[in-house]
C-alpha cells in the first residue's frame, strides 16, 4: 500500500531560509500548496545557522532554495544596528552558497532576497535592471554586498535569481501602520528638508560610499515603487519555472506611484476627511521615537520590472489603489495562482517563453 511517507518521499523539497516573516509565511504557504515538501532555516526553525551539517543536508537534493533572511530595517540605524543588518544577510547567504558548493544534487534554482533600495534617489527616471543606476550610502552598500556573496564563484548547477524587492503591501505590519495613520488624521504627504547632518546613513562593508545623510526637495513627490504580496509569490513561482532568467530581477509593480499619491489613496480608502502633511522636522523626532529611519518614506524609489515583462509575467495587482484595498481586506492565503499544481509541470506558452530577459 501506498503509505503517508513514500508520498512525502516523493515530493520535490523546497527549502526556505528566514521563513518566520511576512513574505516568508506567504512562500511557504504557497510552495506547499504547490506539492512541494518545504522545510525551513532560521533562528527558531527546525534546522538552525548554527548548525552547518545539517544546512548542507537539507540543501543536498532539495530542488529549490529561496533566502529571505536578514535583520530587519525598520529599526534606527546605530552601529550595532548596522553592523547586524550587513552580517546578516551576508553571513547567511555565504553559508546557503557553502551548501550549495558541496551538494551533490544542487538546488536548480536560488531565489535570494535583495532589495530595489539598491537604486539612487531617483526622481528624473526610473530604474530598471539594464539601465538603473546604483546609488551610495548604508542601504546601497548593504545591497550590493548582499549580492556579491549571492553571486561569488561558479555553481554550475544552480541557476540564481536576485529578487530586488520594492515595499511589499499586504497583510504585513508596514501596511498596517500606513492605513492606522491614514485613520487618525496623520495621512499626509512625507516632506523631505533640511535637518542637521548625520552619518547614520554612510557607507558600511569593504568598499563604503556615501558619507552625510542627503537631503533632497522632493515636495513629497518622492516615487514609491512598490509589489503586492501576491505578485511577490506569483513571480518567485514564475523564476522557478522559467529556466533562461538569472541574475537581478526587480519585484516591483510596472506602476509606480509618488508619496502624495500613496497617501491620498490611503486617505480615500478609509474615508479620512484629511491628512496633516509631515516634514522632515517633524519626521526625525517622531522616527526617533519610533525607533526607525525617515530613509524608509523619504528616499525616492522609481523601478521598474524590466525583466518581469519582458519574459510575460502578468501582475495581478498593477493598480495601487485596488492593491491597497485588497491588503486592507486580507486576501486567502493561495497566492499569486488560481489554485495548487504540481511542481515543475507546468507549461510555458509560445506567449511567454521569450529569450533570456537580458534587459
Amino acid at each position: 500500500m501506498f503509505s503517508k511517507v513514500d508520498a512525502v518521499a516523493q515530493k520535490p523539497r523546497a527549502v526556505i531560509a528566514g521563513a518566520s516573516g511576512f513574505i516568508g509565511r506567504a512562500l511557504t504557504d504557497a510552495f506547499a500548496d504547490d506539492g512541494y515538501d518545504v522545510q525551513t532555516i532560521g533562528r527558531s526553525a527546525p534546522v538552525t545557522w548554527d548548525d552547518p551539517a545539517a544546512i548542507a543536508t537539507l540543501v543536498d537534493g532539495a530542488d529549490v532554495l529561496v533566502n529571505l533572511a536578514g535583520k530587519s530595517v525598520n529599526c534606527r540605524y546605530i552601529d550595532a544596528n548596522r553592523d547586524e543588518i550587513l552580517r546578516s544577510r551576508v553571513e547567511t547567504t555565504r553559508a546557503l552558497h557553502d551548501a550549495v558548493a558541496e551538494a551533490r544534487h544542487p538546488p536548480r534554482v536560488w531565489l535570494n532576497a535583495s532589495t530595489a533600495t539598491i537604486y539612487r534617489h531617483a526622481m528624473d527616471r526610473p530604474n530598471d535592471e539594464a539601465n538603473g543606476e546604483l546609488g551610495a550610502g548604508f542601504s546601497v552598500d548593504v545591497a550590493k554586498a548582499w549580492e556579491r556573496e549571492f553571486f561569488a564563484g561558479d555553481l554550475p548547477g544552480t541557476r540564481r535569481v536576485a529578487l530586488r524587492m520594492a515595499i511589499v503591501l499586504g497583510d504585513g505590519p508596514a501596511t498596517r501602520m500606513l492605513f492606522t495613520l491614514a485613520r487618525l488624521g496623520l495621512g499626509g504627504p512625507h516632506v523631505d528638508g533640511w535637518w542637521p547632518q548625520h552619518r547614520r546613513y554612510r557607507g558600511i562593508g569593504p568598499q563604503p560610499t556615501g558619507d552625510l545623510a542627503p537631503h533632497h526637495a522632493t515636495r513629497g513627490r518622492q516615487r514609491f515603487s512598490w509589489i503586492h504580496i501576491d505578485d511577490v509569490v506569483g513571480a518567485a513561482r514564475f523564476l522557478c519555472d522559467r529556466d533562461d532568467i538569472e541574475g537581478p530581477v526587480n519585484l516591483a509593480s510596472p506602476n509606480p506611484s509618488d508619496n502624495r499619491t500613496l497617501m491620498r489613496t490611503l486617505r480615500h480608502i478609509v474615508r479620512a476627511p484629511f491628512g496633516l502633511p509631515a516634514c522632515r522636522w517633524m519626521l526625525e523626532p517622531a522616527m526617533w521615537m519610533l525607533r526607525t529611519e525617515p530613509e524608509l518614506i523619504l528616499k525616492s524609489r522609481w523601478v521598474l520590472p524590466g525583466r518581469l515583462e519582458d519574459a510575460g509575467y502578468a501582475f495581478r495587482h498593477p493598480d495601487l489603489e485596488e492593491a491597497l484595498r485588497s491588503s486592507k481586506r486580507g486576501d486567502p492565503a493561495k497566492r499569486g495562482r488560481s489554485g495548487p499544481r504540481s511542481p515543475r509541470h507546468v507549461e510555458i506558452s509560445s506567449a511567454t517563453a521569450t529569450s533570456p530577459g537580458a534587459r
